[in-house]
C-alpha cells in the first residue's frame, strides 16, 4: 500500500484572505470607535445644557411671582456663563389665566436645550 504524503498547514493565499477579513472587521470595530466617542462628547454638551437650564428654571420658580426678572416687558432675559448663553422668555396668563409661561433656553458648544415651566401666581 501507498501512503500519501500530506502535509499540515495553511497555503499563503489562505493566510492572505484570513488576514484581509480580520483587517476589514478591525476598520469596522474603529469606525464604530470613532463614532462612539463622538457620541459621547454630544451627550455630555447636552448634559451640561440640561444642567444650566434645570438650575436656571429652579431659580427663577424660587421668585415672587412679580419679581422683575419675571416681567415679560423685559423679553428675552439672558445671561452668559463662559461658553453657554441662558436666556429666558416669559409669557403672562398662557396658556392659564394667572400664570407665567417661562422658556429657558441655554445655547452653547453648537448645542441648544429648552425648558418651558408654569408658575402659577399663588
Amino acid at each position: 500500500m501507498r501512503t500519501l504524503n500530506k502535509e499540515d498547514g495553511y497555503t499563503l493565499i489562505e493566510a492572505l484572505i484570513a488576514l484581509t477579513i480580520f483587517a476589514l472587521g478591525l476598520l469596522a470595530v474603529a469606525g464604530m470607535q470613532a463614532l462612539a466617542i463622538r457620541m459621547n462628547a454630544t451627550a455630555g454638551k447636552l448634559a451640561n445644557l440640561s444642567t444650566w437650564g434645570t438650575d436656571k428654571i429652579e431659580e427663577l420658580s424660587a421668585l415672587p411671582y412679580s419679581h422683575p426678572l419675571l416681567d415679560s416687558a423685559g423679553n428675552p432675559h439672558q445671561e452668559r456663563l463662559g461658553d453657554y448663553t441662558i436666556s429666558w422668555t416669559v409669557i403672562d396668563n398662557h396658556p392659564i389665566k394667572n400664570t407665567k409661561n417661562i422658556t429657558v433656553t441655554v445655547t452653547g458648544q453648537g448645542k441648544r436645550a429648552d425648558i418651558n415651566i408654569l408658575k402659577p401666581n399663588v
